[in-house]
């Protein structure tokens, strides 16, 4: 966690969060969009309210491309970052679906073999190990479960972590998977890459334009980045140890979280409309 002058820094209440800039939010998904590994149906409607009033909504995660696709086509959002940075998808002007990747073919082919063979060299040290069950569902990245069908625990994870680090492969936690891969990208990476093709724009999270949400270990890229950064309260279960905690934090964990935020964007949103309107607020 970050420190100043030897004290850890505390995440500030979301109510103390400047939000009149913010054009969009960029948001994790399992354990900040999800609640108890469920998406609610309040939560989805929060990201529709988000798209309706105008804000541009990114999902970032580390979940496999397949499951990328399935959100980028069903649920109300501009684009879908997936498998920790390694690709994305986004809506062309003629609403055809396209897939990026941060990395070009004969790499990405070169460093999936070579990762599948360190994980399972890495998977047969710890007992219980084993890949999650959507990594068949990947292109990228590999995911081993820790605490989605398996439960290995903090010691587990940590173990399984370090051996992979020891090879060379980039290994972070979520709140359900060790996600790991080879080459040089992460989700801030991908982000800002998102924000290129799809808007043409370069994406500096330090101007307040956009908000970031999550709850993790694979987060503190974006947490680190993000001027507005916001943690879901279960982020304090991991604040000891994140890399880099979020600025602000939410009072609900997980999905309700994710919609105190949209609540509170949606505030900000119709009061800046009122007044340049003339309306009294």
């Amino acid at each position: 966690m970050k420190t100043v002058n030897g004290k850890a820094v505390e995440p500030r209440p979301l109510r103390l969060a400047d939000l009149s800039g913010v054009q969009g939010v960029f948001t994790d998904v399992d354990g900040t969009l999800t609640t108890d590994h469920k998406l609610r149906s309040q939560t989805v409607r929060s990201l529709e309210q988000l798209s309706a009033a105008g804000l541009r909504v990114v999902l970032v995660s580390g979940r496999p491309a397949g499951w990328g696709e399935a959100w980028a086509r069903q649920l109300p959002v501009d684009g879908v970052v997936v498998e920790n940075g390694g690709l994305f998808f986004l809506k062309d002007a003629k609403g055809k679906l396209r897939k990026v990747y941060l990395e070009p073919p004969a790499q990405r082919v070169a460093n999936r073999q070579r990762l599948e063979k360190e994980v399972e060299r890495v998977l047969a040290q710890v007992p219980g190990a084993r890949l999650s069950v959507d990594s068949r569902y990947t292109e990228v990245d590999l995911a081993v479960d820790y605490n989605e069908e398996a439960r290995l625990g903090d010691e587990g994870a940590s173990r399984i972590e370090s051996l992979l680090r020891a090879r060379g492969v980039t290994a972070v936690r979520s709140s359900v998977h060790i996600n790991c891969w080879l080459g040089r990208f992460d989700k801030l990476s991908a982000s800002r890459r998102f924000a290129k093709v799809a808007w043409g724009e370069k994406l500096d999270p330090a101007d307040g334009r956009y908000v970031y949400a999550g709850d993790s270990f694979n987060d503190a890229p974006m947490f680190q980045a993000f001027k507005l950064g916001v943690g879901v309260a279960n982020v304090r279960a991991v604040l000891d140890r994140i890399d880099a905690p979020p600025a602000f934090i939410t009072r609900a964990p997980e999905g309700r979280g994710f919609e105190e935020l949209a609540s509170a964007l949606l505030a900000r949103r119709r009061t800046a409309r009122s007044r340049s309107r003339g309306v009294s607020t």
